[in-house]
């Protein structure tokens, strides 16, 4: 077994671009989700050791030393990081000549003959679903008997592809990842605003059986079939975390959509109703009352829901599966039961207009989730989004951030520039927050709790700061 590192490595400060984040960029606040989709390969490889370099500030020259004392390196890799990325590997190249180095990611993962040409030091490319791809990489097989990898033929020159890995449709049959979060992760580092202080998220499924032509991992590794692990397998995991993390307030299931299997998250929540948790987790908008209330009943606290827009018809263009309507009766639902809201919205979709800005606002509005969060729609390559810009002339530029490592607006429609687009989201976060509801829900959650007012203050000079970082590049555009 090769001596092996997974590795998140440095990159923008403050840049949440690990292999858990769905769109990389710096955040409006500091936030970090977990480096889930390399903390999994850990798990089955004896001996291996996971490094996240972003929330644990560790540089570009600890990385490098720390990598150059491992056989073999898996580097997580993403669009947005892909250049940085690519010199870390030639510094590391350059220490340890000897080192086996590989990238994984959803970049790669769809273009990975590109990759290799742009970046020679890299040995191989894991596709799709890696896990027991990269476990039997770091056993010593060759190359060319691994399923699911892209390789440099050294003799030859030429890039081999070799066949793809089937999807793992057992997923009992991955380890827990919250041991690997245990030794090598510090867990209070983790932060995202609208979960609770410190917390822990873990995949209990993959894939997702919507079609959204923006979403990153089910188009890229992730892929539509909701693949799930089993009820008694989730409560015994979330049991093992309850007694190592015994400071965490919440559990988040990052599943794309865990409430695609209405039935199984309804008894999830049965089973972990003993266990007294907290738990949060992703959910579209038209989940029906009795599971909303199931749910409720075992611990859930906060869905994170994809409204993306409040026209009917730029959901219809990107085929969310959502109706506007549902979606106000889902959320009355959600608010007779207690249950938070953290609403996702995406500025600049296909068909999007000043108009239809406008009514997104005001639907936000209306709705009144608990707390929001307002993107940029970012055509990552792999995606349907990604081609649909090509094809009609769409896609500006692409670099999907700026110069500090935020959100930058790529897609221009013949009457809304992305100008426009990019300062929406401004007029976005200030319509919604400045209002006395908004306004009322933060103070009374500070006044309750000394430690949540400290973190609120900090994540408020966080927020004015990025307004205005934002408005840098938008002075230039």
């Amino acid at each position: 077994m090769l001596k092996t590192l997974l590795l998140n490595p440095p990159s923008f400060d403050g840049f949440d671009g690990g292999a858990g984040s769905r769109y990389q960029a710096r955040r409006e606040i500091r936030s970090f989700w977990y480096p889930t989709w390399l903390a999994q390969p850990a798990a089955l490889i004896p001996g291996s050791r996971l490094v996240d370099a972003p929330p644990h500030g560790i540089g570009v020259e600890e990385a490098l030393a720390l990598a150059a004392q491992y056989e073999l390196v898996i580097v997580h890799t993403s669009t947005p990081s892909f250049q940085s990325d690519r010199r870390f590997v030639a510094a590391l190249k350059a220490r340890r000549p000897a080192a086996t180095v590989g990238f994984v990611g959803a970049h790669v993962a769809v273009l990975p003959e590109q990759t290799l040409r742009a970046c020679p030091d890299v040995d191989f490319v894991a596709r799709h679903e890696f896990d027991f791809t990269l476990k039997e990489v770091a056993e010593g097989r060759p190359f060319d008997e691994i399923d699911g990898i892209s390789y440099v033929d050294r003799e030859t020159g030429t890039i081999v592809h070799r066949p793809g890995r089937r999807l793992i449709t057992n997923m009992d049959e991955l380890p827990s990842v919250v041991d690997v979060y245990q030794r090598d992760l510090r867990i209070d580092t983790y932060y995202i605003g609208y979960l609770k202080h410190p917390y822990v998220s873990l995949y209990t499924g993959r894939g997702c059986a919507s079609h959204c032509t923006f979403c990153l991992w089910p188009q890229t590794i992730g892929g539509h079939t909701y693949r799930v692990r089993s009820p008694e397998s989730v409560y015994e995991e979330l049991k093992r975390a309850g007694s190592l993390f015994t400071q965490v307030k919440e559990y988040f299931f990052d599943d794309d959509t865990f409430t695609d299997n209405r039935p199984r998250a309804a008894e999830i929540a049965g089973r972990l109703k003993p266990l007294g948790l907290t738990w949060s987790c992703n959910a579209k908008a038209n989940v029906p009352y009795e599971t909303l209330r199931a749910m409720r009943e075992g611990g859930l606290r906060l869905l994170l829901v994809g409204f993306e827009s409040g026209n009917q018809q730029i959901l219809n263009n990107i085929r969310k599966g959502t109706r506007i309507d549902r979606a106000r009766r889902f959320v009355a639902d959600c608010k007779r039961l207690g249950i938070k809201i953290h609403g996702t919205f995406i500025l600049g979709l296909p068909g999007e207009t000043q108009q239809t800005i406008q009514r997104t606002i005001e639907f936000a509005r209306a709705v009144d989730p608990e707390t929001i969060q307002v993107s940029l729609a970012a055509p990552y390559p792999g995606t349907e989004l990604y081609d649909q810009a090509v094809r009609n002339g769409w896609l500006k530029q692409e670099a999907l951030l700026d110069a500090h490592g935020l959100q930058d607006a790529t897609l221009e429609y013949e009457d809304l520039s992305k100008e426009e687009i990019f300062r929406a989201v401004e007029e976005f976060y200030r319509r919604f927050y400045l209002r006395p509801r908004p306004i009322l829900r933060i103070v009374k959650e500070m006044a309750l709790d000394r430690r949540e007012c400290t973190r609120r203050l900090r994540e408020g000079y966080e927020f004015i700061r990025f307004l205005s970082e934002r408005r840098q590049p938008a002075q230039a555009h």
